[in-house]
């Protein structure tokens, strides 16, 4: 009687032990294909400090002069007044391998070399060029805007975050 127990208590055990396994080989061959890859649930964002608006935004592998990488965002002055000396600068990394990329003007320091403008409420793209290919499939980095008021004459940066997939 005592065997019948412990028999009927084993077969249970192997039974869910091997449903267990086969669940466990399904999970490993998805993950193995790409099928479970977190790159295709990256949530695409650009955010900045309130005022100004990234409004959309794209990244391109290999979209720059050149053949190198590309950061192209939309923006939107929502200050309530016209802006002046815009700069715009977008760095990060692009999987393992660093990829700061440079300034809209193309190379400007920022400042009163910048003649780009922007009134209150509209909107303007910007392409920023990088300093090499970009390489893997997501790119996180900082996005900065230097601007300053027209109004005042008083300079201001806008520190925001691009978080987004390479094209």
């Amino acid at each position: 009687m005592k065997n019948s127990k412990s028999q009927a208590a084993l077969e249970f055990l192997m039974t869910y032990g091997w449903a267990i396994l086969v669940v466990l080989v399904a999970v490993g061959a998805l993950a193995y294909f790409g099928v479970l890859s977190p790159e295709k649930f990256l949530p695409a964002k650009c955010t900045l400090s309130a005022g100004i608006g990234c409004v959309d935004h794209r990244v391109l592998g290999t979209g720059g002069a050149g053949g190198v990488g590309r950061v192209t965002v939309r923006l939107t002055n929502s200050l309530g007044y016209d802006i002046d000396q815009i700069c715009v600068k977008a760095g990060g990394t692009a999987g393992t391998a660093g990829a700061g990329c440079g300034t809209f003007p193309a190379g400007a320091s920022c400042g009163a070399s910048s003649t780009e403008t922007l009134a209150n409420g509209a909107s303007k793209t910007y392409d920023i060029d990088c300093a090499t290919t970009l390489l893997g499939s997501k790119l996180n980095g900082q996005l900065n805007v230097s601007y300053r008021v027209t109004d005042t004459l008083i300079s201001h940066n806008n520190v925001g975050q691009i978080t987004t997939r390479i094209e």
